[in-house]
């Protein structure tokens, strides 16, 4: 039998008799279902704006195979029962929130999403999804939730030691790199944070920027960087040193 964790416990960092937990990934029709259900009910709503698929991607399951599989699996069952949800106006919005660019460009292939929830992956460092993902969304009208804008770590943190990429420690490649960005940002007397979180919201597709505000204060900070102003040469600046991808949308200077 489980004890109670008290207060006291949780306080201390002290959890008792936790059981081990197993993550199943159920994709099918019927879990979908299940899920949706459950979420009605903790919700107290009778409808949900958007709903997420999550993880099929590569950065969860470990390769690119063991991701295709995945997709198949809830493309021959959950997205049908979020299809059927929507076109019942019971769910206003279906999407998929995954960790690999190249994961949302498959399943564009496959159904009509309405949006992406995408971590990562448009960045101030990395920028590889402008190459056909991002024109896929704008063309078609694909909202993109960019979560993770400082790659976990790094571009709010700047290239300290231990600095996190991806949830793991920076190489010495991503150090080096996002040293030289800093370098430009500091130029400009911008904090290398408030470009990071700027930067993707230039693009049309990007509709919002998740930063990962945990405390009340966390959240006043995000909410003066996007208040805060970012000189168009900042931009220009970092093209032009070829630390920006040629084609990402930026303000003119």
């Amino acid at each position: 039998m489980l004890k109670p964790c008290t207060a006291d416990a949780v306080d201390s960092g002290i959890f008792i008799d936790v059981p081990p937990v197993k993550i199943v990934f159920d994709y099918s029709y019927d879990g979908v279902m299940r899920s949706i259900e459950d979420s009605y009910k903790r919700l107290g709503l009778d409808s949900i704006d958007i709903v997420y698929i999550h993880d099929v991607d590569k950065f969860t399951h470990g390769s690119w195979d063991a991701a295709e599989q995945r997709i198949s699996e809830v493309m021959e069952g959950g997205y049908k029962a979020l299809d059927e949800l929507r076109r019942s106006g019971t769910v206003k919005a279906v999407g998929a929130g995954v960790n690999n660019w190249e994961t949302c460009q498959r399943l564009t292939e496959l159904g009509q999403f309405d949006c992406f929830l995408l971590a990562g992956r448009y960045t101030l460092l990395e920028q590889e999804a402008l190459n056909s993902l991002l024109p896929i969304c704008e063309r078609d009208g694909i909202g993109i939730v960019l979560g993770g804008p400082y790659n976990s770590g790094i571009l709010a943190t700047g290239p300290v030691a231990g600095a996190s990429y991806n949830y793991a420690p920076a190489s010495p490649e991503i150090m080096a790199q996002v040293a030289k960005i800093e370098a430009v940002c500091r130029a400009h007397a911008v904090p290398l944070a408030n470009a990071a979180l700027h930067f993707p919201l230039c693009h049309p597709a990007v509709v919002s920027v998740i930063p990962g505000g945990q405390t009340a204060d966390e959240v006043r900070r995000n909410r003066a960087m996007m208040e805060a102003e970012i000189p168009p040469a900042l931009w220009s600046d970092l093209k032009a040193q070829g630390l920006l991808h040629e084609a990402a949308p930026v303000p003119a200077a």
